[in-house]
């Protein structure tokens, strides 16, 4: 499909649906947006996105229609309370972008489904926070329909650097919590070992002179290991919502316990009571020299 003629909806502009919103703009596409904070869509109407009134309206045009709403019961209210699943134009594609969890993602494409037969469902939450959002390179695990490949294709290459596509809906949800509990636990080990340099005497700096360059250098933890050492948790990622991703991960694993995410899940339930949520996921190091936690 040409990119010229792709009309696309964002609902949801947040710190990753704002950037999404910006990058498809600056790939031509038409793009319109909604958020139910109005303040926020401002910057995005200068950017030259068509601010809608209301979700309904920001749908009833669009081919693609971009959700990056934060939890279950939110999508479920905006599509289904709100009037979205029925505004949706003919043979539309919309596109389940946030992390919700598996059982509420295949709730909502079987519930659109029997409303709207003719709108193709799919799942496609993303994996990269606020500085790939921004840059168009976050990596999309798209599942659903084969046919919404192509429809999808132009808004995806503007906001992703690579759709990885896994059949039915539902599978791309189950990658993102297993992508997701292994980013916790390495931001989770990055302040653990940033502790023990501490509490060995040893300048934190060090830590990361001996990682640079070398097997364990992994980007996020590397950049998460920045933050942590300039004291710098302004949200890229907040640390509640890589919380609520783990708990959907215990939340659908099934089987046996798995014990190294339900402790990291304990520790960081602690962390947020303790004020932290709203900080970045970086801010796990701060809760480890709280005595409340």
């Amino acid at each position: 499909m040409n990119a010229d003629n792709v009309r696309v909806a964002v609902l949801g502009t947040g710190i990753m649906g704002s950037a999404m919103a910006r990058n498809l703009l600056a790939a031509g596409l038409s793009t319109a947006v909604w958020d139910r904070s109005a303040s926020v869509m401002a910057p995005l109407a200068q950017a030259g996105a068509q601010v809608a009134p209301s979700a309904a309206e920001a749908v009833a045009d669009a081919q693609v229609v971009i959700m990056m709403l934060p939890t279950a019961e939110v999508v479920t209210s905006v599509v289904f309370d709100g009037g979205v699943a029925g505004a949706f134009a003919p043979h539309a594609v919309c596109a389940q972008m946030g992390t919700i969890g598996v059982s509420a993602t295949l709730e909502i494409g079987s519930r659109m489904g029997q409303l709207r037969p003719d709108v193709m469902f799919v799942d496609a939450p993303v994996s990269g926070s606020k500085g790939p959002a921004e840059s168009g390179q976050l990596l999309i695990l798209a599942s659903g329909p084969a046919a919404a490949e192509p429809v999808v294709r132009p808004a995806f290459a503007a906001i992703g650097r690579k759709t990885v596509w896994l059949g039915e809906a539902g599978q791309g949800s189950r990658l993102k919590l297993a992508v997701n509990a292994y980013m916790a636990f390495l931001i989770e080990g990055v302040a653990e070992a940033l502790e023990l340099v501490g509490r060995f005497g040893i300048d934190q700096a060090k830590l990361e002179e001996a990682i640079a360059g070398g097997p364990l250098d992994a980007p996020i933890a590397d950049a998460k290991l920045h933050k942590m050492e300039a004291g710098d948790f302004a949200p890229e990622f907040p640390l509640e919502w890589a919380l609520k991703d783990v708990d959907l991960a215990l939340a659908e694993a099934g089987g046996t316990p798995l014990p190294l995410l339900a402790a990291l899940s304990a520790q960081w339930h602690a962390a947020v009571a303790a004020g932290h949520g709203r900080e970045d996921v970086s801010a796990a190091r701060l809760a480890l020299n709280n005595p409340d936690t």
